[in-house]
C-alpha cells in the first residue's frame, strides 16, 4: 500500500493522497478543475514542481497561475525555449547557450556565424506561432552527468557542454523536451506549448559568451510574452508612446537613435531596467 502524503493548501486546509499522486491528479482531484485548467506549475514547499511531477512527500503546495508574477516568468521562459527550437530548426548548425528571464520579457544568446535580421524575426515569430497552436506536450527527462554530456557533445553543443561541466556536484541533471528537440534547464516549465499566451520578438543584439569580451560573439533576441493578446498590446502600445516622443530628440550621432529605440521599446538588459519605471501592470 502506498505510504499516505498529507498536503497543506495555502488556506491552512490539508489533504491526504498516495506518495507517486501527480501534481496535476492533486490539484484536479484534491482542489478544483478550474484550478487544475489555470495551472502552470506548483511550489511544494521551497521545490518547483511541473504538473507532472510526481508528489514524494508532505508539505505546503502553493499553484501558481499565469495571474501572479511567478507564472508570468514561466511563460516567459518557456517562450525563449520555443524561440531556440525555432531558431534551430530555420538556421541548422545554430548552437544554444541560455536564455533567462529577464525585466518585463526574455532574451536567449545564440552561437551562429550571421547577426539574425528583422526578416528572421518575422519567421521565427510564425513558426512560433504554429508550435502554440500545436499544443506540444512538454516533458521532464533525468538524465546523469555523463549522460548528459555526452548527449550534448554529440550534437556539438560546445556550450552546453561548458555549462554542464560547470554544475557543481553528481546530482542528475534535467532536459525538457518539446516533440523532438530539446534543451538543459532545471525546469520547472509549461505542461504544454499551447500555455504560452501571446508573445512578442522585439530586436536583436550582439553579447559575449558569459558577458566576457574574451570570449565569442553570441546573436541575442530579445522578447516578451504576457498572459493574453490583449496585455501584450498594451505594453506595447505604451513603448511605441515613448518611442514617438523620441523622435525629435537632438542626438549627438543619427546612428545612436535606433538603439536607443530599441532600449526603450524593451526597457530590457541583463542588469535590470533602463529606468523608466511607469511600465503599465505586468498582468
Amino acid at each position: 500500500m502506498a505510504e499516505m502524503l498529507q498536503i497543506t493548501l495555502p488556506d491552512g486546509s490539508s489533504k491526504q493522497v498516495p506518495a507517486g499522486t501527480t501534481v496535476a491528479d492533486f490539484v484536479k482531484t484534491q482542489i478544483g478543475a478550474g484550478l487544475a485548467r489555470a495551472a502552470l506549475y506548483a511550489r511544494l514547499d521551497d521545490e518547483d514542481l511541473d504538473l507532472s511531477r510526481p508528489l514524494s512527500r508532505s508539505g505546503k503546495l502553493t499553484v501558481v497561475t499565469n495571474k501572479q508574477r511567478e507564472g508570468l516568468d514561466l511563460i516567459r521562459h518557456d517562450a525563449a525555449h520555443v524561440v531556440a527550437s525555432v531558431v534551430q530548426r530555420l538556421f541548422p548548425g545554430t548552437q544554444v547557450t541560455i536564455g533567462p528571464v529577464i525585466e518585463n520579457g526574455f532574451f536567449y544568446d545564440f552561437g551562429t556565424d550571421r547577426p539574425f535580421s528583422d526578416e528572421d524575426l518575422r519567421r521565427i515569430e510564425e513558426k512560433m506561432t504554429e508550435i502554440v497552436k500545436s499544443d506540444l506536450p512538454v516533458r521532464r527527462e533525468v538524465l546523469s552527468r555523463d549522460e548528459a554530456i555526452a548527449t550534448f557533445e554529440k550534437l556539438g553543443e560546445k556550450y552546453k557542454v561548458e555549462i554542464i561541466k560547470g554544475i557543481p556536484g553528481d546530482e542528475p541533471l534535467s532536459i525538457y523536451r518539446q516533440g523532438e528537440w530539446f534543451d538543459l534547464c532545471r525546469g520547472p516549465h509549461v505542461p504544454s506549448t499551447g500555455r504560452l499566451g501571446a508573445f512578442k520578438l522585439t530586436s536583436v543584439a550582439g553579447a559575449y559568451w558569459r558577458g566576457d569580451e574574451r570570449n565569442a560573439m553570441l546573436s541575442r533576441i530579445y522578447g516578451t510574452s504576457f498572459a493574453s493578446k490583449e496585455v501584450l498590446e498594451e505594453h506595447l502600445g505604451y513603448w511605441r508612446k515613448h518611442l514617438a516622443e523620441i523622435e525629435p530628440l537632438e542626438l549627438p550621432t543619427d546612428h545612436r537613435r535606433p538603439a536607443i529605440a530599441r532600449s526603450l521599446a524593451c526597457c530590457w538588459h541583463e542588469r535590470g531596467r533602463t529606468g523608466l519605471e511607469d511600465s503599465p501592470p505586468l498582468s
